[in-house]
């Protein structure tokens, strides 16, 4: 079966990822009449978390296009059923994804053949997703550009991110790096007024 279209956006610390993201799964809903989901996996883990939270979910709310929201911080696999050819599907955040499928059980994280299955999983993932809609796409933090402090299990998320990364730029049609709300075209064709 063929895979459908794979866009990645990638960008630091309130960069404007998230918000250009929406605006172009908006777009892509708009010009091909499709169904518009927000795969979220971030949890509201404190008052600034829930605020962002609530900050995107009533942009999308005004949007004037319907999202379907889905809530899924592991196994994203799992949800891949509920979507169909119809689906534009946008993953925010592939970090905090990262996170929660890495920490989830406690020290686990230390063991190579776990840091390999977190990857394998998220990575089917993202194939099973691919497979049941008709674009997704993915927000990633660009978390690698800063100075990483010194430790095992920084240096082991990072690692992980960095081969996530590599492994979906390798698989998208597009890729984009946002910076001070300006997106960038990393790979693929310029689309209408997107990218720089």
């Amino acid at each position: 079966m063929e895979k459908v279209q794979l866009i990645f956006i990638s960008g630091g610390v309130r960069s404007g990822k998230s918000s250009f993201a929406e605006k172009l799964a908006i777009e892509y809903a708009k010009q091909q009449n499709k169904q518009l989901n927000y795969l979220a996996c971030g949890r509201a883990s404190d008052p600034e978390m829930a605020s962002r939270i609530q900050h995107h979910q009533e942009t999308r709310r005004t949007s004037g296009l319907p999202w379907k929201n889905w809530e899924c911080p592991v196994d994203i696999k799992g949800i891949s059923p509920a979507f169909s050819k119809g689906d534009v599907v946008l993953l925010d955040c592939l970090t905090t994804l990262l996170n929660n499928e890495l920490f989830q059980s406690g020290s686990s994280w230390e063991q190579v053949d776990f840091q390999q299955n977190v990857y394998d999983t998220i990575m089917a993932g993202i194939d099973a997703i691919q497979e049941q809609s008709s674009v997704l796409i993915i927000v990633s933090n660009e978390v690698l550009n800063e100075e990483l402090h010194k430790g095992e299990l920084v240096y082991t998320y990072a690692k992980l991110l960095g081969h996530l990364h590599q492994s979906i730029i390798q698989q998208s049609a597009v890729a984009y790096l946002v910076d001070a709300g300006i997106p960038f075209l990393m790979k693929g064709e310029q689309t209408d007024e997107w990218g720089s």
